[in-house]
């Protein structure tokens, strides 16, 4: 690799910096603009040690003017990651459209928008956003699984805008935010060291070691997934958007799996929408989806948004054929329970803890509808709450064929280790059909 103009040292630093050891083989070296350099360096090479294209946008070239020569190196780039099967990584610093190309340009943008659909969810797709990534640049990078913006980088679709890179994290646009370059790329090659490169690959193997943090029933969504995890291994999507839920990649006696843990309290539109978009990403790859549930109840301020959200999680989930665990913690009461918590939800296995709560109405409900005459005699609502959920217990869901297993919390490592372990040589075929309607 060597410089050879001075002003694509922005883009090959960058580049440098992604691949490992600093060492890429660049594609396309010589392809320019009639009227100068094509503002794109592309390249392949080992990025957390596993082979990768990237592509890296240049600012200082025009303004970082998008040139139809700099789409025909992308769109290269794309055509040779659906031959070979290996993820691309694009870096974008680009104001826009050169205007100068006119619409030739525009037609070879089309290419790219098309390119990176036809192999969304084939091959891993991992946007950086560096620079400026405005307009229909923003919506090609938001097309890519998973979106790293660095911090005081500009990420939208209409200008002028005012949004931050924090606004883009905490509306979950970007699903990571990195201080600076150095650490956007880090992220990369975590990422990609840890994902299968494609839909027919395998999982990756690594060496493990097992978290020393002990999980009790007090645990919060992201300890628990640390504890249960092997250590180390976590990494956290779209952490700042929608609290209510934790969605996180991490491996398993050394296999990779995805980590959808509810925390406790209604689901919201925000919280199925991150939920759903995490189990599709995982299931395009094959990787087993682990569900952690505590839900209590739908939120009710907007019960349409919430229908609406909640029909496409449960579609999603019912239509992954990736392994699928679920794992009641606490609660899990109501239409949550009866989509995504009960054995025939979809799962291959239900667990649940030895105190969790299992119920197909919200508690209020059971005790009005199984309690009324001992509600009009007037016994206590909360003493009759009480007595409900006892009897909606763990145990008596497991006797009653509801749940495969009833364990304490510090055993969930060990039963999720067996049950991936059944669930290795997973197969499931399904109806002929292009894609579900909702």
């Amino acid at each position: 690799m060597s410089i050879s103009n001075e002003n694509e040292i922005a883009a090959r630093q960058r580049m440098a910096q992604l691949f490992d050891d600093g060492v890429f083989s660049e594609i396309d070296a010589l392809a320019k603009s009639p009227g100068g350099e094509s503002g794109v360096i592309a390249g392949f090479g080992s990025v957390g040690g596993a082979p990768a294209y990237a592509f890296s946008q240049d600012i200082n070239v025009n303004g970082g003017a998008v040139t139809a020569a700099q789409c025909k190196k992308i769109k290269k780039i794309y055509d040779l990651a659906a031959k070979t099967g290996c993820p691309v990584v694009g870096i974008y610093d680009s104001n826009g459209v050169s205007l100068k190309e006119g619409i030739d340009v525009l037609g070879e943008y089309s290419d790219i928008v098309k390119a990176s659909a036809s192999v969304s969810g084939v091959v891993l797709q991992i946007a950086v956003i560096a620079g400026a990534c405005l307009g229909t640049s923003a919506v090609v990078a938001n097309m890519s699984d998973i979106v790293i913006q660095v911090e005081n980088s500009d990420f939208y679709i209409t200008t002028p805008s005012s949004l931050t890179a924090k606004d883009c994290h905490e509306a979950g646009t970007a699903d990571i935010l990195a201080s600076d370059f150095a650490s956007a790329a880090q992220s990369v090659r975590e990422l990609i060291s840890l994902l299968p490169p494609n839909n027919l690959a395998e999982t990756p193997l690594f060496d493990f070691a097992e978290s020393e943090t002990a999980l009790n029933s007090s645990a919060g969504a992201l300890d628990a997934i640390c504890a249960v995890a092997d250590a180390g291994s976590v990494i956290e999507i779209k952490s700042a958007w929608a609290p209510g839920v934790v969605t996180a990649f991490a491996t398993m006696a050394g296999s990779t799996v995805g980590f959808v843990a509810f925390d406790g309290g209604a689901l919201s539109p925000k919280s199925a929408y991150k939920s759903e978009a995490f189990i599709k990403l995982c299931d395009a790859y094959n990787i087993p989806i682990i569900m952690f549930i505590d839900i209590d109840s739908l939120e009710k301020e907007n019960e349409n948004a919430v229908l609406v959200a909640m029909t496409k999680l449960v579609s999603t989930y019912k239509s992954a054929t990736a392994a699928k665990i679920s794992v009641i913690t606490k609660s899990a009461i109501g239409a949550p329970y009866v989509l995504l918590g009960a054995k025939n939800s979809g799962a291959d296995f239900v667990f649940a803890w030895e105190n969790a709560v299992l119920s197909a109405l919200e508690i209020s409900s059971a005790v009005a509808f199984l309690y009324n005459d001992r509600l009009a005699n007037g016994e206590d609502r909360k003493l009759l709450e009480s007595e409900y959920a006892a009897g909606a217990g763990a145990v008596k869901a497991a006797e009653a064929g509801a749940v495969d297993s009833v364990f304490a919390p510090g055993e969930t490592r060990a039963a999720l280790i067996s049950a991936l372990d059944a669930l290795a040589g997973k197969r499931e075929t399904t109806i002929a059909r292009k894609h579900a309607v909702k």
